[in-house]
């Protein structure tokens, strides 16, 4: 009913402490947000694997692929054509997506700038993670602000972040409109629209930019391969 647990340590396998669980501490919730300033309560936990060993475990290193651009660029079905060339090569890979990130992850933000920056912020930081793993990350999003790019950027190494810019042109994108929310941002049912009513900023000086109008996928694919593996 409660449970014992013993302490070893890693490196040479010892046991060095034991303990019993004796009651829950219910004046505590475990998920209770904190509103004052704790940094200085936080430290960094240092693992004993390291990206690099993990990295030799699976053959090659992690990265974060970042793609942008406006909805309906094609951000999305040319990330998942390429995690299926990067699966059936071998390598080991996860691909984030916006639309399935707010399912879960980022469900409990809106579509205001504020809300925009921690949905970045938050994605941002799992990528790392898979990247430490040594997974190849590779992100769908249409992230319109460069300050969050970089942000995002700036958790990696150099040559760990390749922005890929799916330059698509507004009017294309309004014509594809797959999902039907430019024709509702146009009617006014959709505020912080991006492309009509919120901006979008390009990157200025993306690893790869991509047309998806000129191009067929597969020929993006194989130019985005080349910079990636």
């Amino acid at each position: 009913g409660t449970g014992s647990f013993i302490v070893i340590d890693r490196m040479t396998n010892v046991t060095v402490g034991a303990g019993m669980v004796h009651r829950m501490l219910e004046s505590e919730p475990p998920y209770e947000y904190r509103t004052h300033d704790s940094k200085a309560e936080v430290v960094w936990n240092r693992s004993s694997v390291t990206p690099e060993m993990r990295a030799h475990i699976k053959g090659h290193a992690g990265k974060c692929i970042w793609f942008t651009g406006l909805s309906g660029s094609g951000k999305s079905t040319l990330a998942n054509a390429l995690e299926v060339e990067l699966n059936r090569r071998g390598y080991h890979t996860m691909l984030l997506d916006g639309d399935n990130i707010r399912h879960g992850l980022c469900k409990d933000l809106a579509m205001s700038e504020a809300d925009r920056t921690e949905n970045i912020r938050r994605v941002g930081e799992i990528a790392k993670l898979f990247a430490d793993a040594g997974i190849i990350v590779i992100t769908a999003f249409i992230s319109p602000f460069r300050s969050d790019r970089a942000a995002a950027r700036e958790l990696f190494a150099d040559g760990d972040f390749i922005e890929v810019h799916v330059d698509t042109p507004l009017a294309i994108c309004e014509q594809r409109d797959p999902k039907g929310l430019y024709e509702k941002a146009r009617q006014g049912k959709i505020k912080d629209f991006t492309g009509i009513n919120s901006p979008y900023e390009v990157p200025e000086k993306p690893e790869i930019a991509v047309d998806s109008t000129s191009h067929s996928q597969q020929e993006l694919v194989t130019q985005i391969l080349k910079k990636v593996v």
